[in-house]
């Protein structure tokens, strides 16, 4: 499927890149011109700060032209945390001593929905362990059915473990939009070494999981690699491959690639990264990821620092969380979030925190669905991001998103704070109204 060797021997070869290479890569990026995997590697191996500034200013670039100004926001919706697998470095492990133990019911889930559609997300990305008798496919059915029929929120998307495709159908059916699964690192022996019990420790299985979502309707998900566990030129390297074997075979990149790193969780096994990549590092792997897989949306989380996340935007990334909670019932206090998460925070910046910030840097914050209402996903939704159109869409929605949330606000002197900012946007869009969505 993905070919690891080949990847293996370039990720350990010693690469200097020169001002000439750099230059050469960046324009043929900019024109969209598909990089090499040697390409690839030699911006992985970017040390001056230089270097690094160049190709962020090209990752924004190629960033604008697909999506514009606009940034995704949505919140997290931990459903569960009875988890029978023992993954070393995850809180969720089976066996966690310190971890509270909690699966949502239909009333609990929907009052977080309800929580987080009153803060003004619309959009939310739902979590479970992988316990198939506490939360196998009836019970997520049940709550997605719950929480279109009975909140606001216009879109679930679902980060959960691997499954068959008959059960994956069954899931499309209910009108989820994104499946996610990460591969935590696509190193086999280590992966084996990490994940000692239960089905994630198959490697296969979880690599392969993506074939089985498209081929079960889900024309878009969602992939990523967990920072820290191996060497990260060999991890992003192999997220990569796998996005172009994504492609080739059903058509379209990933729609997403998260950019998680790793953080602490209580009563894991293992309590720091066995290869840490640092901030500098961090930030060329998201540019890398933005020109290498230039329609995806690069998701952040809030495991990074607030001051990062803000500079990050400015790398590529086109997609953050906001006001996480990483613990089931944490938004409505049901539990203790130390004791019930399945990582560390980094950012608790409120939405409006987190809005303003967007706004001050010069860009927009989205809180958009409409692509999935009109059918915008999968290869329309690639075309449409490769021919530089889809931001067209994009912005707009975002306006109208804004907008709509704008109305809600009561607070007058915070309302009048982001409409400061956003005055820029009300002439570009003045034709748009509220509520009309493209």
């Amino acid at each position: 499927m993905l070919n690891f060797a080949y990847i293996d021997e370039l990720s350990k070869q010693k690469f200097t890149i020169t001002k000439n290479d750099l230059e050469k890569i960046l324009s043929k990026a900019e024109d969209f011109v598909p990089l090499s995997f040697e390409e690839i590697t030699l911006l992985l191996s970017i040390e001056k700060t230089e270097d690094l500034e160049l190709l962020r200013d090209t990752a924004l670039k190629v960033k604008k032209r697909v999506f514009g100004d606009r940034i995704v926001l949505f919140a997290p919706l931990y459903l569960s945390n009875e988890c029978v697998n023992k993954c070393l470095y995850c809180g969720f492990q089976n066996g966690n001593i310190y971890e509270k133990r909690k699966t949502l019911t239909k009333e609990e889930a929907l009052a977080e929905a309800k929580f987080l559609e009153k803060r003004g997300f619309k959009r939310a990305l739902l979590v479970l362990a992988e316990n198939k008798i506490k939360c196998g496919v009836d019970y997520i059915k049940s709550i997605v059915r719950e929480l279109y029929d009975k909140s606001g929120l216009r879109i679930l998307h679902i980060n959960s473990a691997p499954m068959e495709v008959d059960e994956l159908k069954e899931l499309k059916k209910e009108g989820l939009g994104v499946f996610q699964v990460f591969q935590e690192t696509y190193h086999k022996e280590t992966f084996e070494k990490l994940h000692i019990k239960g089905k994630k420790s198959d490697f296969e299985y979880r690599l392969t999981c993506m074939d089985r979502a498209i081929k079960a309707g889900f024309n878009d998900v969602g992939i990523g690699c967990l920072l820290g566990l191996y060497d990260y030129k060999f991890d992003v390297l192999s997220t990569i491959a796998h996005s172009r074997y994504l492609k080739e075979n059903f058509g379209t990149y990933p729609h997403t690639i998260s950019v998680p790193r790793f953080r602490y969780a209580k009563g894991a096994k293992i309590e720091t990264p066995p290869y840490p990549v640092n901030d500098f590092t961090f930030k060329k792997i998201v540019a890398v990821y933005r020109l290498a897989v230039p329609t995806a949306g690069i998701v952040i989380s809030t495991r990074e620092p607030a001051t990062l996340r803000d500079e990050i935007l400015y790398y590529g990334a086109s997609q953050i969380s906001a006001e996480s909670k990483t613990s089931p019932g944490g938004y409505n206090e049901l539990v203790e979030e130390e004791n019930s998460s399945q990582f560390s925070l980094n950012d608790r910046r409120s939405l409006e925190e987190i809005v303003l910030m967007i706004l001050k840097n010069g860009f927009l914050p989205s809180l958009c669905t409409a692509c999935y209402g009109k059918g915008r996903v999968g290869e329309k939704f690639h075309h449409l991001a490769e021919k530089e159109i889809i931001k067209e869409f994009c912005e707009k929605n975002a306006l109208s998103s804004f907008m709509e949330y704008l109305d809600n606000i009561e607070d007058r002197e915070l309302k009048d704070k982001m409409l400061s900012y956003f005055n820029n946007y009300k002439e570009k869009f003045k034709e748009i109204k509220k509520g009309i969505l493209v």
